[in-house]
């Protein structure tokens, strides 16, 4: 099985177009079904790592495509929708996807979520990838595995909290966290200080990132939401 194959189901030529020529200079071996019932056809015929789902689909809607890879299969499914409502990102999430993107999107995002739930896949699988290290625009250099980071191939000591942080930011790019939802995540409790805790280990964090808030590179802050990673992955 190629690592990189995915399949992507997509109506729209247009959209289908501009996805499937920026994946595959990425370096990805993409088909591109254009309906539901082909889509199911193309991944019965065909071994592939990762699947794009659109949900408005013709002759099999994207709801139930997704519910019959998932019977089949455990890689990873990413919806990719126009739907904003939540009860549809709950369906999609409750009928087996991994992941729900809303249109319009970046191409840039989606790459890193593609290789974020790629990362996680090959984990689950026990597949040993050549190399264990990624690298972002800016020095960033991540060892998922052993879970350290470089700048300039320089380590950077982490305190427990700091790592906790990243870690939990880097492993979903571009998703957001609330100050709630990091404290939960790190500390497993309620905070109790209204963010403060999460405000001073962010700005250590990022001193030893050598970013700016004001110009970041990894880690951006959603004013009023919360934070997320930005990485720019290099080769």
């Amino acid at each position: 099985m190629n690592d990189k194959a995915i399949l992507l189901v997509e109506d729209d030529p247009e959209i289908a177009r501009i996805v499937c020529d920026d994946l595959r200079k990425n370096g990805f071996v993409v088909t591109w079904s254009s309906t539901g019932q082909e889509g199911l056809e193309d991944f019965k015929k065909g071994e592939y790592t990762l699947v794009l789902i659109d949900l408005m689909l013709p002759e099999l809607d994207g709801f139930t495509l997704c519910k019959l890879i998932r019977d089949e299969s455990d890689i990873p499914l990413l919806i990719i929708s126009a739907k904003i409502a939540d009860q549809d990102k709950i369906k999609g999430l409750n009928l087996g996807a991994d992941d729900y993107l809303t249109k319009p999107f970046s191409l840039d995002e989606l790459k890193a979520r593609i290789h974020s739930h790629l990362r996680r896949y090959n984990r689950y699988k026990g597949i040993k990838v050549e190399s264990p290290l990624y690298h972002y625009k800016g020095g960033l250099t991540v060892d998922f595995e052993k879970e350290r980071i470089y700048i300039a191939n320089q380590q950077v000591p982490l305190t427990a909290k700091e790592k906790g942080i990243f870690f939990l930011l880097a492993k979903k790019p571009f998703q957001t966290f609330s100050k709630r939802d990091i404290y939960l995540h790190v500390w497993y409790e309620p905070e109790l200080d209204n963010g403060k805790t999460v405000t001073v280990h962010l700005k250590s964090l990022r001193t030893k990132l050598k970013e700016s808030s004001r110009n970041p590179l990894f880690i951006q802050t959603v004013w009023g939401i919360g934070y997320q990673f930005i990485g720019e992955e290099v080769e």
